[in-house]
């Protein structure tokens, strides 16, 4: 029987010893003990103590407990049980694999290498068999390659790089930790990210990997991407082209991922890209181009808004209305998106179209003329969607287009 160092399971069989040593023997090993104890019996004994292995492979040392139960089988003495394990206070100071406070700071120079590739796969081989990352822009902890690869896939778009601003190094037995505050700039967009990370690194395999790496945003804001207030009103400027362009999607495309819409002519609040697009599907049939009246801008960390009056002139007849507006934009993937737009109706009422008396007076002429044609489809037409007449011969007022042709 073997209990072997670096396995749970017991090798009780001839294949599973041939299986477990297929494996370790990859690593050239070479044993020394350094202390045992030897007990006799009838054709039985046992060594119990304290050996080093020395992997041919890396130069690595590891240092462990074993017990060796020999009988006398065959002619030849043979092992007939063998408990190998790690040594329960940590691996002795004879075995450390040395490390210094700059090479421990390096360390993140070659994960950022990696980085720089481009290639998922080579930057989650960074990391430990066992590897654990808690990442900046993921609620998900990933704790398998598979999820490191996935995580790293998006990232590497973005084409990262960075430096480290300040740090703090601790190094222990065979594993080292390296925290602080590091930057990337963003070569898709040449944004900028500060944000707080711990690294800790473990001896595996002959290289030092990462075995926990955690980031974080710092909790009192990131690095503000620079708007002035003359950029935040040409905002507007961007949206008004799109809308210009007589292209639903162009226009939805200018709001960000999670924006909301409180249209001036929907009851619909618009929460999703479909939504928005739909909105704009009709409302594009107008051929609508807007001017700021009056603008009022407030800028943040990342954040702006531009709330005020405007005017839209409507191409397809132009007609012209007035709204109050408000524009919150964020920063998202490189570029402002419209986060919240709210337009409502003037509360006094819209620009009027203009009408002179002498003009009032001919739309009399207008319903009479209809009243000519003798065909009651004719006349209703001259009332609005929500027209009511109270007629001079008939006591039911006539509140719908249906009532009013009735009559």
């Amino acid at each position: 029987i073997l209990l072997p160092t670096v396995s749970d399971e017991p090798r009780t069989d001839f294949a599973g010893l041939t299986d477990y040593f297929d494996a370790f023997l990859q690593k050239k090993p070479q044993g020394v003990i350094v202390e045992g104890q030897i007990t006799r019996g009838d054709n039985w004994c046992m060594d119990a103590g304290i050996y080093d292995f020395t992997m041919g492979v890396d130069g690595s040392v590891v240092r462990a407990r074993y017990s060796f139960v020999y009988v006398y089988e065959g002619g030849e003495w043979k092992i007939q049980h063998h408990h190998s394990s790690v040594m329960p206070e940590g691996v002795d100071v004879l075995v450390t694999k040395d490390i210094t406070e700059n090479q421990v700071r390096n360390l993140f120079y070659l994960w950022n290498d990696a980085l720089a590739t481009e290639d998922p796969e080579t930057v989650a081989g960074r990391y430990s068999k066992q590897g654990v990352l808690l990442p900046t822009v993921s609620d998900v902890p990933r704790t398998d390659k598979e999820g490191l690869v996935d995580y790293f896939t998006g990232f590497c778009k973005k084409q990262p790089q960075g430096k480290i601003l300040e740090s703090n190094v601790i190094i222990g037995t065979n594993w080292c930790q390296d925290a602080g505050i590091y930057e990337f700039t963003m070569g898709a967009d040449g944004s900028k990210v500060k944000a707080r990370y711990s690294f800790i690194y473990v001896h595996e395999d002959g290289a030092w990997k990462i075995s926990h790496h955690h980031s974080s945003m710092m909790p009192e804001g990131t690095l503000p991407q620079a708007i002035t207030k003359e950029e935040v009103r040409a905002q507007f400027g961007r949206w008004n082209d799109a809308l210009a362009t007589l292209d639903s999607r162009n226009v939805a495309d200018r709001y960000s991922k999670n924006a909301v819409l409180l249209p001036t002519v929907s009851d619909t609040p618009r929460t999703d890209d479909a939504l928005i697009k739909d909105y704009f599907d009709a409302f594009l049939l107008k051929k609508p181009q807007g001017e700021i009246v009056e603008s009022n801008v407030i800028v943040g960390t990342n954040w702006a808004q531009d709330a005020g009056i405007y005017d839209f002139t409507m191409g397809s007849d132009g007609s012209k209305v007035r709204a109050r507006y408000s524009f919150i934009y964020v920063f998202e993937d490189g570029e402002w998106k419209i986060s919240h737009h709210h337009s409502s109706v003037m509360p006094e009422g819209i620009l009027g179209q203009p009408i002179a008396k002498d003009e009032v007076r001919s739309l009399f002429n207008l319903w009479n003329d209809a009243l000519a044609t003798e065909d009651p489809e004719t006349v209703a037409g001259r009332y609005s969607k929500q027209g009511v007449l109270l007629p001079t011969v008939s006591d039911t007022p006539r509140t719908d287009d249906a009532l009013i042709k009735d009559y």
